[in-house]
Parts: C-alpha cells; structure tokens; sequence
C-alpha cells in the first residue's frame, strides 16, 4: 500500500470515528451542531478554545461530555479575582518524613490534566491569567526554578460570559492569541430547546460514551497535520491574514477604515491547521476555499480589533471579517 493509499485509509477511518464521538456529544449537548464542530477542531489541532456565552448555554456540559467521549482526564478551575497562581499550578510543602528528615514535596494543580477547564477565565487577575499562559504554549510549569511538564495532550477550553463585565479582567492580546479558536455559544434554536427540555427534565439522561483515547486523540492531530493543502488555499489563507492588517500593502479598504490592529502570523498557522479539522469533521479528504471562510471568524475575531471611532459607529469585526473572506474568495477565483 503506498504512502498516499495509506493516509486516504487513515483519514476515513478517522473520518468515521469522529463521526461516532459527534453522536456520543449530542446525547448529552444536544443541537448547536457548529460549536461541537468547532471545538473538536480545536482538539483535533493540539490547541485551545475560547467558549464565549451567556449562562445557562451548556459551556460547562460540552467540555464535561468532550472529556467523556474523547477519553481524556479532566479538571475544572473556576475562576474569582482571589484565585491565586498556586491554585492552578500547584505549590511546593515542607514535609517531614517518620525519620524526621525535611524535605520539599511538589503537590500538583489542577493544571496536570488533559482537558482544563477555565471557566469565566476573565474573573480572575492578570497575575494568575498568567500562570495559564506556559503552560497553554509550551505544555509545561515551572514551580521554584524546576520545570514540570503536562501530560499529552493538554488542551484548555476557557469560558467568558460577555454581557457580564463588572469585577472582570479583560485577557490580554497575548493570552488570546494563545487560543486557537474563539466560539460563540448562541441561544438555540426553538426545535433544538424543545429536545433539550424533554431530554433534560425526566428521571433519566442520555450518557456520553467514550470513542477515543487520549494516544488515539494524539494519533488524530498527527493525521490532521499530514493533510494535504492545496496550493490554492494555502495562497488565501496569507491573501486573507494579510488583508486583515491595517497599514500593511495588502490591506483591504474596509480593514484600514476600522481596524486598530490585525492578526500575527499565529492566525495562518491557526487557519492552516482549522480548515484540515474543518474538512475532516465533514468526511472530505482536504479543505477548501470554503473551509477558509468557515474558519476566518473562529480563528481571526479574538486576534483583531476595531477602531475606537468604528466601535462608535456600532460596526461588527464578525461581519468585517466576513466580508473579507470573501472578497479575498473572489478576487482569488478571478485571478
């Protein structure tokens, strides 16, 4: 079997794997097809989310289920502005043996597991946000001069309430750059709230079974990264990172009339690695212009910002965002 045949075969496999773990997620998160989609891709890229939404939408639930179904070690952290860096990392004690001898033993955090997560992660001050981000780029800690390193793979789904801004803390750019993709919880739809409320409200409730393992999840973000991109899509993804920085060459019109500041080059790997998970999850064997235009919110709304006097006009980054893609779409098919 050549090498080609062989990762077709893998990619299938795969293909129908996630395919089970997507119907084990929805007996328990039911609906909202597009933020389960989103945050598979998320695992299935070795990254992290950001899970933005009001109460009550089921946050906690999907990274609960996803620890479930994808077999990995889970841990919760709520975070309040007294939360400390030692609360997640953990903290080193003086212990005394039955021989009376002294000596430092490391007691680990809630970080050392495989699936974090950080719930209302903005509650927290920007000192113990902080202790997050080593940990979320380099997957190790170090406490008291000696690394520590995390059991693989180590992901972090982080919540934000965004109505709710009162005792909060904003993340800052370089911790939301860390994250792969941002998702947005909406309201369900009617039908979808319907199902929730006679799954939800009897004496019993659907579980979740495990589908993967956490060496099978491993196996499945090297897969993922040996997908093959065309040439094309590889050239949009830089047309659209680029058309999304102000002052730069490429700019588009729009970009430079409301945006303060753009993407880095973490957004094109983010894209590179999105739209392979993004074809994966929908049984295709590479990804597509429109994988690109699926993934340019996700990946690039928390790593931009509108203008002070664009904020003031009431203009959205979402559609900014979107109009972009496919401006870029266009002028990449013309050409």
């Amino acid at each position: 079997m050549s090498d080609d045949t062989a990762l077709v075969a893998e990619i299938e496999t795969l293909g129908e794997r996630l395919a089970e773990a997507k119907a084990s997620i929805t007996k328990r998160f039911i609906g909202q097809e597009r933020v389960v989609d989103l945050t598979l891709s998320a695992l299935l890229c070795g990254g992290h989310g950001l899970l933005i939404g009001l109460p009550g939408l089921g946050k906690t639930r999907l990274v609960d289920t996803l620890s479930t179904v994808m077999g990995l070690n889970g841990a919760r952290i709520q975070f309040t502005p007294d939360l400390m860096p030692a609360d997640i990392l953990g903290s080193e004690v003086l212990e005394t043996g039955a021989d009376g001898s002294r000596a430092f033993k490391f007691i680990e955090g809630p970080i050392f597991c495989q699936l974090l997560m950080a719930d209302e992660i903005n509650r927290a001050s920007p000192r113990t946000q902080s202790a997050l981000l080593q940990a979320m780029q380099e997957k190790s800690v170090t406490i008291a001069g000696e690394a520590h390193p995390l059991t693989p793979p180590f992901h972090v789904l982080a919540t934000q309430n965004p109505i709710e801004q009162e005792g909060t803390y904003p993340l800052p750019e370089a911790q939301l750059d860390r994250f792969l993709v941002q998702i947005d919880v909406p309201y369900p739809d009617r039908k979808t709230e319907h199902d929730i409320l006679m799954a939800t409200t009897g004496l019993e409730e659907d579980a979740a079974h495990a589908v993967f393992t956490a060496d099978q999840l491993i196996a499945a973000q090297k897969t993922v990264r040996r997908m093959p991109v065309g040439e094309g899509v590889v050239e949009l993804i830089l047309d659209l990172v680029r058309a999304c920085r102000p002052g730069q060459p490429e700019a588009a019109p729009i970009v430079r009339d409301n945006v303060a500041w753009g993407p880095g080059p973490r957004a094109a790997q983010a894209l590179m690695l999105t739209v392979r998970a993004q074809a994966l999850l929908e049984g295709r064997l590479a990804p597509s212009a429109d994988d690109v235009i699926k993934m340019a919110g996700p990946v690039l709304t928390h790593r931009m910002a509108l203008s002070f006097a664009a904020r003031a006009r009431g203009e959205s980054l979402s559609a900014l965002i979107e109009a972009v893609a496919r401006d870029t779409v266009r002028v990449e098919a013309a050409a």
